[in-house]
């Protein structure tokens, strides 16, 4: 992946952990374990404080609509 990814990438991030974790439901994902995620990703170059709850939950609906298109629904 290209570049550094921050929290405001969120598509980009969708898509890697797409990549990262195929099965995983992003709806079924506490925020605690997708910071997590988010911050062990490689290429993640963002500080690890600097996200928010409206951080996280754009992910989290780029990740939803990913999966979506995924999964056929």
């Amino acid at each position: 992946m290209p570049g550094e990814l921050t929290w405001d990438d969120a598509e980009d991030i969708a898509l890697a952990l797409m990549e990262k974790f195929p099965t995983a439901d992003p709806l079924n994902i506490r925020f605690t374990d997708l910071h997590k995620w988010v911050t062990e990703l490689e290429g993640f170059a963002d500080d690890p404080k600097a996200s928010n709850e409206g951080k996280l939950e754009r992910i989290q609906m780029a990740w939803l609509e990913e999966w979506k298109d995924a999964h056929g629904r």
